[in-house]
């Protein structure tokens, strides 16, 4: 079968895997932040998880740009960097910047490995190897899918790291006690952070108009969907009517 045949049945089952993690997260919690549970096995400082959780995205699709033919294009390389800034700054400078005592359980950190890992061969390997020659030319710079998908992106890296900054200043060091975030788009939702990331990889698939983009935005929407849920539960149990009053909504303002 060629490669490119098999590239689009590896994104078709990862679309498909995607649906069922978002059923099972109906149920099942990610034993980790807000949702700590001892249950889920061994543990290691949060720092240190975020740290070998999200590297290795980082590491290997920098392997993928730097051994691909396509690495000096325009283009691509542009891609290529804005990828690399949002996992720069999860892998290297967010995780410096935690406060408190949380620790993240290994098993998180191995799902979470693995599917970066598998994500980074979805981007890299669509965008450097097997998009047609001439689709990605200088002229895709001055495209409208380009010129919005990279506004988009911004956008939501700048609520995920505005809401990201808050979180971190509702603690004291070695604090292990919850806070309710407020400010920014937490006036409207409970997982501001998670709305920033959503709508970044929304970006990311529209400035790359790819089956691989899409499938990244819908596995992010599988996963964040429903942890803003829970979020949403954890608060109204541990806040109450301080809370429930603010009618925010979970993940989408106004909507959901």
């Amino acid at each position: 079968m060629p490669i490119d045949s098999l590239f689009q049945l590896f994104l078709c089952a990862m679309t498909a895997l995607a649906a069922v993690v978002f059923v099972a997260l109906q149920k099942v919690n990610a034993g980790y932040g807000l949702m700590f549970n001892p249950r889920w096995g061994p543990t290691l400082p949060n720092r240190w998880g975020w740290v070998l959780m999200e590297s290795p995205v980082f590491l290997a699709m920098a392997a993928l740009w730097l051994c691909s033919s396509r690495r000096a294009e325009a283009a691509p390389l542009c891609f290529f960097l804005l990828f690399e800034l949002h996992y720069f700054q999860r892998s290297f400078v967010f995780p410096f910047l935690l406060r408190g005592a949380s620790r993240m359980p290994l098993s998180i950190v191995a799902m979470g490995v693995f599917f970066n890992l598998l994500n980074a061969l979805m981007q890299g390997g669509w965008i450097f190897y097997l998009a047609p020659d001439g689709r990605y030319t200088p002229d895709w710079l001055a495209d409208p899918r380009f010129i919005i998908g990279t506004a988009v992106f911004f956008a939501g890296m700048g609520i995920n790291w505005h809401s990201d900054r808050i979180i971190r200043h509702l603690r004291r060091p070695g604090d292990r006690n919850h806070y309710l975030p407020r400010g920014g788009m937490f006036r409207y939702v409970a997982s501001a952070n998670y709305l920033g990331e959503l709508i970044e990889w929304c970006g990311f698939a529209l400035l790359t108009w790819s089956f691989a983009g899409a499938v990244f935005a819908l596995w992010t929407a599988a996963n964040l969907i429903p942890r803003a849920a829970a979020t949403h539960r954890r608060y109204t149990e541990l806040f109450g009517e301080e809370y429930t009053r603010e009618r925010r909504k979970r993940i989408i303002p106004f909507i959901y």
